[in-house]
């Protein structure tokens, strides 16, 4: 797809991917709507691009807040959805906050793919459209720590993946974009000394973007970043019981790097 001119939803915008995301578009020539919570952020991130975007303030967990996306694009039509909105929190399973379970399967699958099918009558009636959903090499890799986080993406992939076949004789192209860990403020502190820990490669938010543009160039369909995870994403596949051994051998670590809520009994 020729990005020139095609009007872009992008979620999530003011985060490290949602950013780069939006410069990366920007330069691509697309008309942006730049999708956050937070007008100042907004505000400084519409500051770094070139062109004259549009701001819609909006808190995707709340339905009421979701109908006005769908009116906005009503209002000026749409070609691509990107979903790039996600939180993540680092904890061991069983003191983890229910409350942040309830966030992040809200955040990373329930309004992504409400979103999706609210938007779906507005992408149907163009000539071509697409929708990117941005994942997790965690989708498709349990790791301990991420037992929570690891199951919102796990069913984002799942729900892509049906989709996408669901959608495969219309004019709208679905893919699944899965970045390994990346230098964004999704990471609490204890991530990143936990990634330090096991030597775990990191990337920048602006290799995610690049890869995103590639997908809308229709370059890929599904796209695993990063040397050995993409190879761990097809061991696990096939070998499962490998990837368990390799990732049970590093509990001690995780357990060290991972915050305990104490639970009142």
């Amino acid at each position: 797809m020729d990005l020139h001119g095609k009007q872009v939803l992008l979620t999530g915008a003011t985060g490290g991917i949602g950013q780069a995301s939006a410069i990366e578009l920007d330069r691509a020539g697309a008309n942006l709507t730049i999708l956050g919570r937070c007008p100042e952020k907004l505000e400084a991130l519409e500051e770094k691009l070139s062109g004259k975007h549009k701001r819609l303030i909006a808190d995707l967990n709340d339905q009421t807040q979701s109908r006005a996306v769908l009116q906005h694009c009503q209002q000026h039509g749409l070609d691509v959805l990107i979903n790039a909105v996600g939180v993540m929190d680092f904890h061991i399973f069983d003191s983890q906050d229910p409350a942040a379970i309830e966030r992040m399967v809200h955040t990373n699958l329930l309004s992504p793919m409400l979103l999706c099918q609210h938007l779906l009558p507005c992408l149907m009636s163009r000539p071509k459209s697409a929708i990117v959903n941005i994942g997790s090499i965690f989708g498709s890799i349990g790791h301990p720590g991420f037992t929570a986080y690891c199951a919102t993406k796990f069913g984002l992939r799942g729900f892509t993946e049906a989709l996408q076949r669901e959608l495969a004789d219309t004019p709208v192209s679905v893919s699944y974009l899965a970045p390994r860990a990346t230098r964004t403020d999704l990471n609490s502190s204890a991530v990143t000394e936990l990634n330090l820990a096991l030597g775990n490669t990191t990337d920048e938010p602006e290799q995610v973007a690049a890869e995103l543009i590639k997908i809308l160039e229709g370059k890929h369909r599904h796209r695993y970043m990063g040397w050995p995870e993409s190879l761990y994403v097809r061991v696990n596949g096939l070998l499962p019981g490998l990837v368990h051994d390799a990732l049970t051998r590093k509990l001690p670590v995780i357990r060290q790097h991972a915050p305990r809520r104490d639970i009142e009994t």
